[in-house]
């Protein structure tokens, strides 16, 4: 009696037709520092900025995701003073020493509403604006692609005629944008000549 064909399994299967990977890394990739001084001042100044700015960020996300209530004090090489804290710095180290360590006082539910509705509006506005870059781009190279076809040597000799409603305010823009150079570079030169009008 002869035996079925073995099936692989999916993960065997896929094995055997990926490629190989490549030999040898061209860059190194993100690594994680090691946790030691800053020799050179400069830069341990830079480090503490950038830093500092990105705990804020976490910090205020957490805040925010959590609702938690937290207050961060990180003081320079120079002696000065940042704080961080939600609802504020000072509820929450006000109840730090306090005897009783008592929940710090919650920001209003309507105050959390409003900032969670402010998260996604600033969301949605950037899918907005994403979507609107794109229209702009797509929307530059219809004039491009006009202008190849015409046979036009320069961008601005485009058949206006074949442009259509999206494409026009961006070469509107674009040529007065040019005006503009061309006005401000014949300000400049040196001539008898009376400014252009």
């Amino acid at each position: 009696m002869t035996q079925p064909p073995r099936l692989l399994p999916v993960v065997e299967r896929a094995a055997m037709t990926q490629t190989p990977p490549p030999l040898g890394k061209k860059t190194k990739g993100r690594q994680r520092r090691e946790n030691r001084r800053v020799e050179k001042k400069e830069s341990r100044q830079v480090t503490f900025s950038k830093r500092k700015s990105g705990l804020w960020k976490k910090a205020a996300e957490l805040a925010v995701l959590c609702r938690a209530s937290l207050a961060i004090v990180v003081f320079s090489e120079a002696g000065k003073a940042f704080a961080f804290g939600s609802p504020s710095t000072d509820a929450v180290l006000g109840c730090a020493d306090a005897d009783a360590l008592a929940p710090v006082p919650a920001a209003d539910d309507v105050e959390w509403g409003a900032l969670e509705a402010l998260c996604r509006q600033t969301e949605a506005m950037g899918v907005e604006v994403a979507a609107e870059a794109e229209r702009m781009s797509a929307a530059g190279k219809k004039v491009v692609e006009v202008q190849t076809q015409a046979g036009k040597r320069f961008w601005w000799e485009a058949d206006v005629e074949a442009l259509g409603e999206a494409e026009l305010p961006v070469f509107a823009r674009a040529l007065q944008r040019l005006r503009d150079n061309v006005r401000r570079h014949a300000d400049k030169m040196p001539s008898a000549a009376p400014p252009l009008q």
